[in-house]
């Protein structure tokens, strides 16, 4: 969830749009990344309307040429029509509410619309998109989405164990430490090669829980 501070600059980065058509999503994106995420509203009187967010990190649309920065941005399409954008991490306001992305190093950390007064609500992923496809397979194939969701829980966890004591040796060697606190000696000692497998894996664990947009402020912070 993004504290108040980051919502308060977010807001102010949110820009007006061009009014220019939704770009259908084609395979080729899941290579670049983007995001296409829905929020339907529905009204007591009947009336209907429906947000999309588009989330880039690369291209033309990926960065804010009016105040040169390229840290990815979120677009925001009101019935198909581009209405607002804003860099990440976003605070877009809607009706009734608001948009909040954020972006970690392997994926979305949160997509939510978050109403006035109410729990925030997970956005709808495109069914095409990286996102959607996860989710799809979790609906699929529950029993293999757990036992995979498992897994990288696992591997992140082993490898902030391992990697933990490691840095904390490292650390022990410097001097003012090494004074204070005495030296300490690491009961793993992996070489780099095994070292790397397990950062290898620590990013595919962390990619693989953004895409079902499960973040852990240490778990992933690790894998990212």
């Amino acid at each position: 969830m993004l504290s108040d501070h980051q919502r308060r600059e977010g807001a102010k980065r949110t820009h007006a749009g061009d009014g220019r058509p939704l770009e259908p999503f084609r395979w080729w994106h899941l290579l670049s990344g983007r995001k296409l995420l829905r929020l339907p509203l529905t009204y007591s009187d009947g009336s209907r309307i429906d947000y999309v967010v588009d989330v880039r990190t690369s291209g033309k649309q990926g960065r804010d040429d009016d105040r040169d920065l390229y840290d990815g941005m979120a677009h925001l399409y009101l019935d198909g029509r581009h209405h607002a954008a804003s860099p990440l991490p976003a605070v877009m306001p809607v009706e009734g509410g608001v948009i909040e992305v954020s972006l970690g190093s392997a994926g979305l950390r949160r997509a939510h619309y978050v109403p006035d007064g109410a729990a925030a609500q997970l956005l709808i992923p495109h069914p095409k998109t990286a996102i959607g496809r996860r989710l799809r397979f979790d609906r699929d194939h529950p029993a293999l989405s757990r036992l995979l969701g498992a897994i990288s829980v696992v591997v992140l966890v082993v490898g902030v164990g391992v990697n933990g004591v490691q840095l904390l040796e490292v650390l022990s060697e410097i001097p003012p430490v090494a004074e204070r606190f005495g030296h300490f000696h690491s009961p793993v000692d992996l070489p780099l090669w095994q070292n790397i497998a397990l950062g290898f894996a620590a990013g595919l664990a962390a990619t693989e829980r953004a895409l079902r947009l499960k973040f852990h402020w240490l778990l992933d912070a690790f894998g990212t």
